[in-house]
């Protein structure tokens, strides 16, 4: 894997100096240029003895095959571009970490750019940063800040996404956020808890408003009104401040976090309080990372399968490399709850 950025040119009043040519490995070989194009685009009408003084030359000289003239000739540069949002988020990590195996498995190499605070903009320009690398396709993780009409893409140059605000523009993958949501609400409700309050992620971002809009579709289903919405924002520091006011609702017994990250603040700030967890306040995250199972009380999560997502989005990109068919198919990979030790009965 590599990483996209600015790359260092000459200095001031410099000259770059050019690098080897066709026509001196050709030379260096004894053979034509064409002899060393063949070569250098793995042609098979080339004698092996010939083959060798050509790479040889080509050692000796420091000489690298244009990869745009190799993606004319074969059709292909190889690589696929990322853009991901905020790769220090537990998701996004796992997620590249699966696209890059798969890829490479695949046979491509991945340049990556990860966007702190995209803009539509920002996105767009890393599109074209990306694009002038010559790349075979673009992968994007979860963009969320920017509306999908909003963004640049080269013409033909396939896409697939992991944002559900892209559904209807390019072929997507992402996970089953509404079920799951449902599965975590419904649980804490078969507890016996009369309501389940809710620790919302940050406004604009479209998996924390699937999982609010979920969550409040199933309690009125069930005959409940939804109850006034905590807001964090993703982060373990916005769940305990936001804790810190469920710890002194005595009326709080349930909470449906929207991530895993904001449910381990929360718990913590339940134990300052005194307010046991779950025998007085029963929590449920949303992600299921690697530290859910070792919390105490081991957390009771939703589970994404970041794995099988970025698996899947090299497929379909893979899919439009070969065919040339891009469609506006979105696949949904199923999530699942994960009953621990943070969930139990409503207290009396």
């Amino acid at each position: 894997m590599t990483t996209a950025g600015d790359q260092g040119g000459p200095g001031p009043g410099r000259r770059r100096r050019p690098g080897p040519s066709i026509a001196d490995v050709a030379t260096l070989a004894g053979v034509s240029p064409q002899t060393v194009s063949r070569v250098s685009t793995g042609a098979d009408k080339v004698r092996p003895q010939t083959k060798a003084r050509v790479l040889a030359a080509m050692a000796e000289l420091g000489y690298s095959p244009n990869r745009a003239a190799r993606a004319l000739r074969n059709g292909s540069f190889g690589a696929i571009g990322l853009i991901a949002h905020q790769l220090g988020r537990t998701g996004e990590a796992k997620t590249v970490e699966a696209v890059v195996e798969a890829a490479q498995q695949a046979g491509y190499t991945v340049t990556l750019v990860d966007l702190e605070t995209p803009s539509a903009d920002d996105v767009s320009d890393a599109v074209v940063r990306l694009n002038n690398q010559a790349l075979d396709g673009l992968i994007i993780i979860r963009a969320e800040t920017y509306p999908a009409a909003a963004v640049s893409f080269p013409a033909r140059l396939p896409v697939v996404v992991s944002d559900s605000r892209f559904t209807g523009h390019h072929p997507g993958v992402g996970s089953d956020q509404t079920a799951g949501s449902r599965r975590a609400v419904r649980h804490l409700l078969e507890l016996g808890h009369p309501t389940v309050h809710h620790l919302a992620g940050p406004v604009g971002s479209r998996p924390a408003e699937m999982r609010s809009e979920s969550w409040r579709r199933t309690l009125r289903r069930a005959g409940v009104e939804p109850p006034p919405v905590f807001q964090g924002d993703w982060t373990a520091r916005s769940g305990y401040e936001q804790g810190l006011l469920i710890a002194a609702d005595d009326t709080v017994t349930a909470v449906f976090c929207a991530n895993d990250e904001m449910a381990t603040g929360l718990i913590r700030a339940l134990g300052e309080h005194g307010r046991a967890v779950p025998a007085e306040v029963s929590v449920v995250g949303f992600d299921d990372i690697p530290v859910a199972a070792y919390l105490w009380p081991p957390l009771t999560t939703v589970a994404q399968d970041f794995l099988a997502i970025g698996r899947e989005l090299v497929a379909m990109v893979v899919h439009q490399i070969d065919t040339g068919v891009a469609g506006r198919e979105h696949r949904l990979i199923p999530t699942r709850l994960v009953v621990r030790g943070s969930t139990g009965p409503a207290p009396r």
